[in-house]
Formats: C-alpha cells, structure tokens, sequence
C-alpha cells in the first residue's frame, strides 16, 4: 500500500480511509463469524481504524489486508474471552445474532459464496462449544483462508501448534455440520411447507418434514418469553411450533404474520407473534428433513431486522 505518512485530515487521511473501507466488509464478516454478534464485530473492525489511523506512517504496511485481519483477528478473539464470560450469565440459551436479509455485511460474490456455505446458523452454534483459539484457528485458515504462520500471529501460539488446534476444530465441526446438506432450492421448499404448516396448525405436516432428532432452541435473553429450554424430538418440538403460531385451525386464535427470509445465507422465517415481538428462526435442514430450529427473539439482536412488509 502506497500512503505518505502525514498528520491531520485531508488527502493522505482520505486515501487510507479508502483503503480500509475496502477491507471493511471481510473484516466485519471475520470478527462477527469469531463472536456471533454484527455489533461486537462492528466495534472491533472500528477500533482497527482506530489503530490504523494513529500509526505515525501507514505507509510502511506492506500487506495492508493482511495486517487488518490480524488486527480484527486478534480484537475478535480477546472479545471472545470476555464474551463468553458474559454468556455464562446470560438469562436462558443464548444463540448467536442473525444476519437477516440486507443485515449480512456485503460482500463480492467469491467471499459471499464462503459466507453462505460456512458460516450458517447451525455452524456457529457448533463453534460455540469451541475453545477461543479453536474457534479462531479454524475461522481464519478454513474458512476465510489465511494461512497458518498469519493465524500463528492472530493466536499468539506457533505455526505447527496452530495446525494442531484446526484440525481439532474442523474434526468437531464436521461431527456438528449437516452430511446431507439441502441446495439453496431444496431448503427454501422445506422452509416454506415449515411455513405452511405452522400457519395452518397442519400437525401431520409438520411431521413429515422434522427429523424425529430435530431441536429446538430459543433465545429471549431474558426480555420476551421462548422455550425455557431445549426442546428435542418431532412430537415436542412441533407442538411447541404449533403453540407459538396459535394453532388458528384448531381454535381459531390469531395466527402470528410469517414470511421466507434469508438468515445467513439461507433461508429461514421472521416472524411478528401473537405477542407482538419479532423472531427469527433460523433451520438447518439435513437429508431433507428439518433437524434444528433456532428461534432468535431477544430484541437486542434484532435491531437490523427490517419490518415484515419489507420483504
């Protein structure tokens, strides 16, 4: 990178700030894959311009892509540390935010593609039981491909260590990620007869597309009501779906406003409930039938959710 090192605002300031913008993108996209929450990604990428910008000559970066990933790289993962403390005393099942829609950070179409097909809902909640370093070596050399003596740098650990611990991560990974993935088509059908189904209290529907394995999980963090706990097996969770929509065929309540979305990168529902409050529920989808539903309701994380005639 070519930037004459320089004091103040003006054209030097501009001329790296362009530069950085460019990076923003897979830079958000990192740090929210590493902590699972857009805006704690979006504070550590803003303090990498921080320390860019207080640099007193940027133009000796020769690499400027590979000295912010290990800048967010390292933000995100001692953001980590302290947010998984602060999940131990989160009030029910925390899940990650979901990137809904036009919430998911932008991206060109290669980076998107890796967005899409890695880091799913289901994939982060996998990475959830991840140590810190696992989640990072793992995140940063399969999926956004950074190679191991830079991850080294990220982890504070050696090259051969670093390799060590993704080869871990990626074991447990695949133990956790669907065998039998659905296409993009194949899981918008299953999302929307889930839809259907649950509109219209259509109980043998649901059967027929929930794996007898399938779990359900809900995050109100403590602000609005969800399952207290997790739910798992077909005749439990679709009662608990049922409940929620008001099961209107069967008694004649009001069902909830539901519509397809896409929920990091694949499709899912957001929904308005019979209580008023927004969720999202995110489906993973293995051999086609549904084996998760993580239903995201804190309104904290929902703040980016367009309203339902949006979309």
């Amino acid at each position: 990178m070519d930037v004459t090192p320089g004091t103040g605002g003006g054209p030097v300031v501009d001329e790296l700030a362009q530069a950085f913008e460019v990076e923003r993108p897979r830079l958000v996209r990192i740090a929210y894959a590493t902590l699972g929450s857009l805006a704690e990604a979006e504070d550590c990428v803003q303090e990498a311009w921080l320390r860019l910008r207080g640099l007193d000559d940027p133009g000796e970066i020769r690499d400027l892509p590979a000295y912010l990933v290990r800048i967010v790289g390292r933000l995100a993962l001692d953001a980590l540390g302290s947010a998984r403390a602060r999940r131990e005393r989160y009030v029910g099942t925390w899940l990650p935010e979901p990137l809904v829609g036009d919430a998911s950070p932008a991206a060109d179409p290669a980076d998107r593609v890796t967005m899409d097909e890695q880091i799913s809902m289901a994939m982060l909640v996998v990475m959830e039981s991840l140590s810190p370093a696992e989640r990072t070596a793992f995140l940063l050399h399969d999926v956004f491909g950074v190679p191991f003596d830079e991850v080294a740098e990220v982890v504070g650990r050696s090259a051969v260590a670093v390799r060590q611990l993704a080869s871990r991560a990626r074991r447990h990974v695949a133990e956790g990620r669907p065998r039998f993935p659905p296409t993009a088509d194949e899981q918008r059908v299953l999302v929307t007869a889930f839809l259907s189904a649950c509109q219209n209290g259509d109980l043998d529907g649901l059967m027929e597309i929930l794996a007898p394995e399938v779990v359900l999980r809900g995050d109100g963090g403590g602000k609005v009501s969800t399952v207290p706990r997790v739910i798992r097996g077909a005749d439990e969770v679709a009662a608990a779906m049922l409940a929620f929509s008001g099961v209107p065929a069967l008694n004649g309540v009001r069902a909830p406003e539901l519509r397809v979305t896409t929920i990091n990168g694949a499709p899912g529902v957001v929904a308005r409930g019979i209580d008023g409050h927004l969720s999202v529920a995110a489906i993973t989808v293995d051999a086609g039938r549904i084996v998760a539903v993580d239903v995201i309701r804190n309104p904290d994380k929902l703040t980016t959710v367009q309203e339902l005639d949006a979309g």
